[in-house]
């Protein structure tokens, strides 16, 4: 189900400053290409391997150089222009609405972090199940554009897929085929599977990873203020994680999150995402979704250069779709 072929590219083995003992240290520790070593940073490196910091600091080092070489990354200093014009090239992924992919400047942008809040039934996990079928739609029958689905709160439903996957006349079988499930079950294990996603996105060409909830075992396993500094980091170094993963594999990430009333809130709408500054800081786009009747609104909250606006879009059997008029 291999995909890529030029994998070897990638490999740790043509890191040439190192030795066959630390070569040896790093695949034993999970770490198979210069993509791992960006992804999870000079701390994580030592901690899984023992090598020292300042070593894997310049093994982070290097591998980025390389990416740069190979094109994957673009060199340290480059015009504004340059950038506006790789941008505009830039793979987007529709939702499935007209109206979300609009909100979104055309729809869910690689290389970044997009944020789905809101309250249980505003369609965070319906906009999650569509996408994964949406990904697929690609011209090109013998290089299937692949989903990961990263599932924290049992709500993954390859039914769900199955019956969007007929609207959308698509064979269920091998839409199914072409999602990845991995079902976390703590806070830990959670992320063990993004650490190690990396090796699955380059295996099975994928182009969007979806974790649905981010936060939800964090919530459940860290209660209290004594246990606060200690969630808000690990969340951070997850999300730290997910965007050099969106970066260097050069896929989607979207993420869901959930909302916590503030009880001081006299004025206003007194719901607000769960995660504090960390997911705010992080998040590259953030959208917070409301109940409107049979309907949903999608609110654009913060984006680097998308206007603060509304959009409304429903959820039906394709999936998530558009109102009539």
């Amino acid at each position: 189900m291999s995909d890529n072929g030029n994998d070897e590219i990638f490999d740790i083995d043509i890191l040439n400053d190192i030795g066959p003992a630390t070569k040896s240290s790093l695949k034993e520790a999970g770490f198979r290409s210069i993509k791992d070593l960006v992804i999870r940073g000079p701390i994580d490196i030592a901690e899984a391997t023992g090598i020292a910091v300042e070593k894997c600091t310049f093994l982070c080092n290097r591998a980025r150089e390389l990416l740069e070489d190979i094109g994957v990354f673009d060199k340290p200093f480059i015009t504004a222009n340059q950038l506006y014009e790789k941008r505009k090239s830039e793979y987007r992924i529709t939702t499935g609405s007209k109206n979300l992919d609009e909100l979104l400047g055309g729809g869910i942008e690689t290389r970044a972090i997009t944020e789905l809040y809101g309250e249980f039934g505003t369609g965070k996990s319906q906009i999650c199940h569509t996408l994964c079928l949406t990904v697929q739609e690609t011209e090109d029958e013998h290089n299937i554009s692949r989903a990961l689905y990263v599932d924290t709160e049992n709500t993954f439903r390859p039914e769900r897929i199955a019956s969007i996957a007929s609207a959308r006349k698509i064979d269920p079988t091998r839409a199914l085929e072409n999602v990845i499930v991995a079902k976390a079950y703590n806070s830990s294990h959670q992320e063990v599977i993004i650490q190690e996603s990396a090796n699955i996105i380059n295996l099975h060409n994928i182009k969007i990873m979806i974790v649905d909830s981010i936060v939800s075992h964090y919530r459940a396993e860290f209660l209290g203020r004594s246990f606060l500094s200690e969630r808000q980091q690990r969340i951070n170094r997850l999300l730290h994680i997910l965007l050099r993963i969106a970066e260097t594999c050069k896929i989607a990430v979207v993420i869901t999150n959930q909302i916590q009333s503030s009880p001081d809130a006299i004025f206003g709408d007194p719901n607000k995402a769960t995660g504090g500054n960390v997911m705010a800081h992080t998040s590259t786009y953030r959208i917070y979704l409301k109940k409107a009747g049979k309907n949903r609104i999608a609110r654009m909250v913060d984006s680097p250069y998308h206007s603060e606006r509304e959009v409304l879009f429903t959820i039906n059997e394709q999936g998530v779709g558009d109102p009539q008029k």
